[in-house]
């Protein structure tokens, strides 16, 4: 079995948990502990390797939470030390968060639309619970925090009239956003608190879906002469066909002007969120696994990217490990898969 790129979201979870502890270890007590956690019938060692359980040896379940927001006078628990305080409130849905190089903070307000027979649906499998499900905001709102005291003196709406966006990039002077469809580029200038010229689309992106797969990041590299595009799969597995999937489950890279277009690395069914490793130009991703196949199947996952790399969907998933809805059919693309 092959060395795994990163521990499955779940693991990293308990790991933060870990961390929340007073106490601190020496690394020779770290050493000392043992080589391999479990959750349920995951496991994952030191060592990077994974041990899954057989597709369903367990029963795929759905349970979906109940958003009830922040109860009035009370606060999330944090560590010893830390506090955890509302920084705005009033907001649409804020589904992703971007700092601008002044320090502004943009916040996208965005949701999965589902109207007539799919709302339905939705209220009643209770999924509608745990999502806002109706018309999206469809606007970016600024915040502006001057003297960091964690309390913005300036709440402005930012830009509107987009559609379900959710990557934001400031790049010379040029305000990029990912709608779910396309990427848009804006005139901008730092420090600029709305948007009112009109922008260009730069890139039409696959849309719709499967699960309305419909977040599309942006991230750019060190020197500004890149563009990276995360898009989702349209599918869970690519039962509607991969002509379905062309340019999707994976990030695209393109020049800031739209064009050059190519994959930087494919097989990723969902990936979201983007950024770079510290000090290196090793592009790191978290990424929604699929569905349907047991209880522990598929962990989610992040993972350092590599150009050209092949992550499986929709035949493997970790490595080698055969999806038996897709079996037989690309042995080539498997034996690749990262």
């Amino acid at each position: 079995m092959k060395k795994r790129r990163a521990y499955p979201m779940i693991l990293l979870s308990a790991a933060l948990l870990f961390g929340c502890d007073s106490g601190s270890k020496t690394p020779d007590q770290t050493a000392d502990t043992a080589a391999t956690v479990a959750v349920d019938t995951v496991a994952v060692s030191n060592a990077q390797t994974v041990s899954l359980p057989e597709p369903g040896a367990t029963e795929s379940v759905k349970n979906y939470s109940k958003v009830i927001g922040w109860p009035a006078g009370k606060t999330p628990a944090a560590p010893a030390g830390f506090a955890v305080n509302k920084f705005a409130d009033g907001l649409r849905n804020p589904r992703w968060v971007y700092v601008a190089p002044n320090g502004d903070i943009l916040v996208a307000e965005s949701n999965t639309e589902r109207k007539g027979v799919e709302k339905i649906e939705a209220q009643v499998s209770g999924s509608a619970k745990s999502q806002a499900i109706g018309e999206s905001a469809n606007r970016i709102t600024l915040f502006r925090d001057a003297n960091g005291d964690g309390k913005p003196e300036q709440r402005e709406i930012f830009l509107t009239g987009l559609n379900q966006p959710f990557g934001m990039l400031v790049l010379g002077s040029s305000f990029y956003v990912a709608n779910t469809d396309g990427l848009w580029q804006y005139p901008y200038q730092a420090g600029q608190t709305r948007i009112t010229a009109k922008g260009k689309k730069i890139l039409a992106l696959p849309a719709g879906g499967y699960n309305n797969h419909w977040t599309r990041n942006l991230l750019a590299n060190a020197d500004g002469s890149k563009i990276y595009v995360s898009v989702g799969s349209g599918t869970n597995v690519a039962e509607k066909g991969m002509e379905n999937e062309i340019r999707r489950a994976g990030i695209l890279e393109i020049n800031p002007d739209g064009s050059g277009e190519r994959i930087y690395a494919g097989g990723l069914r969902n990936p979201v969120g983007m950024d770079w490793a510290p000090g290196t130009q090793t592009l790191w991703t978290a990424v929604n696994e699929r569905d349907e196949l047991g209880d522990e199947l598929v962990p989610d996952y992040i993972t350092g990217v590599k150009e050209g790399g092949f992550y499986g969907w929709p035949f493997s998933y970790y490595g080698q490990h055969e999806d038996p809805r897709r079996q037989g059919e690309r042995p080539d693309l498997v034996k690749q898969a990262i």
